[in-house]
């Protein structure tokens, strides 16, 4: 268990790099003519500024999802510890997940190309799936209630509900961005003004659905 962990641990930063380096293409600190490169108007963050920034805030949520994972394997070899069933939703709510990463990734390539149709359909299809990952995790949660898995019953229900709830409060603060960029589109921004924004949702979102994956894998083995 000890050895799956630490693979998981790893794979995690492994994805976290290949993220940034397709990601972070601009250097923060090159200049050109005293102007930083990539720089916008005033008032909106420059491209490699965003940037620089999603890469930090993905290395903090590497590092502390790293360690309730390390905490998950120290606390389940105790006596105490008795695995409670996943519900099947969850299986949907995975679906869901992947659609809407897909979606956003969508959403990214017509932005790149400039088409504003696309764009729109894909960030909208985005939303709605990610909207149903959340009412569908918050199902879950009702569901194993209902059976009989409280919070505070045992060791494994804590983990779980601590695990789904910091996914799924990444997801709502991914959902902002997304507000966001989908208002300026309805504003009549162009493709070009919210290529940023939507790049960096399509980052952010494949880094949940990976995490995810990694957490629900995790609860599944044990």
């Amino acid at each position: 268990m000890t050895i799956t962990l630490l693979f998981m641990a790893f794979l995690m930063g492994v994805v976290v790099w290949w993220l940034v380096k397709q990601t972070i293409n601009i250097k923060p600190w090159v200049m050109d003519d005293g102007v930083l490169v990539g720089d916008v108007d005033a008032g909106v963050l420059s491209e490699p500024k965003a940037k620089t920034g999603l890469w930090v805030f993905l290395a903090v949520v590497t590092s502390m999802f790293c360690l309730f994972i390390s905490a998950y394997a120290m606390r389940m070899k105790l006596g105490d510890w008795t695995p409670l069933p996943e519900p099947d939703l969850l299986w949907v709510n995975t679906g869901l997940l992947v659609l809407s990463s897909i979606a956003l990734q969508w959403a990214r390539n017509a932005a790149k190309q400039d088409r504003i149709d696309s764009l729109k359909v894909g960030l909208n299809v985005a939303g709605v799936l990610t909207i149903g990952f959340i009412v569908g995790q918050l199902f879950a949660w009702r569901q194993l209630v209902d059976d009989g898995y409280f919070l505070n019953s045992n060791p494994a229900n804590a983990f779980f509900y601590l695990f789904t709830a910091l996914h799924g409060l990444h997801i709502l603060g991914g959902l902002v961005a997304w507000i966001r960029a989908v208002s300026r589109l309805w504003r009549g921004s162009d493709a070009a003004q919210v290529r940023l924004s939507v790049e960096l949702c399509a980052v952010y979102w494949h880094f949940l659905l990976i995490v995810w994956l990694i957490l629900f894998g995790l609860m599944l083995s044990t």
